[in-house]
């Protein structure tokens, strides 16, 4: 007998909690039970928009749901999820779990003491292309990230490393599943008083190398990532979802030592392709069955936090004053 759906809620739609209450409203496994936002005519439109319930408090809506999103401004992110968690609730909290490692611990730990799911709401690990990798992917050796955006009020109270840069973090965490043991950082504020430019430079215990860049300075988005392994090497685009590996071929391959060859003679280009699917949609019902208890969350409260402490050895290596986040 299948669980009946789960009664969430999500605090704080804003423009991307919009689409949480979005997306709940279509996953058969959950059911949205109301939004709540300290703007009540936002809470109001949102929750006409999706046909749910605009609740007048946080604790009117938690004492309703078995689960929420919290897609409030970071600052916020302790105070609410903790009142959360404390009331047994399993918590999608978006990303960067906090805005300090000591609040993210503390968050994480509430957690454990509730016995319910903290997942971080570090969405690229549900990207197509990641996904797509995913069966070719072992011990990459090298990898290259590019993160850049336009300019925006959204995410700007924190340094470009909270706010972008984040993603990539995790993601190489995920893939490297090593300590880092050595890193090097350099970046900049230009339209902020946070730094709005960074590039990092992390080397495993392995050896294995991560070169990341982030920057909220360009005029237009990319979000591309390389990786290198002895296999081969994958160009991912995160943006499009796309990408390819080019993989070094099983059947006796020219040795490059013998002069210039065609390249198609030494690799072979393997087709990337994943089911199709909205990230963050996949994403929610991901939550919403570990919290269900019928599937393991992808990305735990734990995973967060050690993304969040190396943003901070990022932006300790750094070593701007103008780094700190506004709390």
């Amino acid at each position: 007998m299948s669980a009946a759906p789960l009664p969430v809620g999500v605090v704080g739609v804003g423009s991307l909690g919009f689409h949480h209450a979005r997306l709940y409203a279509t996953i058969p496994e959950a059911r949205l039970v109301g939004v709540y936002d300290t703007r009540r005519d936002r809470a109001a439109e949102v929750a006409a928009q999706v046909g749910t319930t605009a609740y007048p408090s946080l604790n009117a809506l938690l004492a309703d749901v078995e689960a929420v999103s919290i897609a409030v401004p970071t600052p916020a992110h302790h105070e609410v999820g903790l009142t959360a968690l404390e009331r047994g609730r399993h918590v999608l909290m978006e990303k960067p779990i906090a805005v300090t490692i000591t609040e993210a611990e503390e968050l994480v730990a509430a957690a454990g003491r509730a016995a319910v799911v903290l997942q971080a709401g570090h969405i690229e690990r549900f990207n197509r292309a990641v996904r797509a990798a995913a069966p070719y992917l072992e011990a990459p050796r090298f990898i290259e990230s590019d993160r850049i955006a336009p300019f925006g009020v959204r995410g700007s109270e924190v340094a470009v490393i909270l706010d972008l840069m984040i993603h990539d973090l995790d993601l190489v965490l995920a893939l490297v599943r090593e300590p880092v043991v050595d890193l090097r950082a350099s970046g900049t504020g230009v339209l902020t008083p946070n730094v709005d430019i960074a590039n990092a430079r992390l080397e495993f215990a392995s050896g294995a190398v991560a070169n990341l860049t982030a920057s909220r300075l360009a005029r237009e988005r990319l979000r591309k990532l390389r990786i290198f392994q002895a296999s081969g090497y994958f160009s991912l685009d995160l943006a499009a979802g796309t990408g390819e590996f080019l993989r070094l071929r099983r059947d006796g391959a020219p040795s490059v030592a013998a002069g210039p060859v065609d390249l198609g003679s030494i690799v072979e280009r393997v087709p990337l392709e994943a089911p199709e699917g909205e990230p963050l949609a996949l994403e929610l019902t991901n939550f919403v069955r570990a919290a269900h208890g019928t599937e393991s969350s992808a990305v735990t409260g734990e995973d967060g936090l050690r993304a969040l402490k190396l943003a901070y050895r990022v932006i300790e290596a750094v070593g701007s004053p103008r780094v700190e986040p506004v709390t």
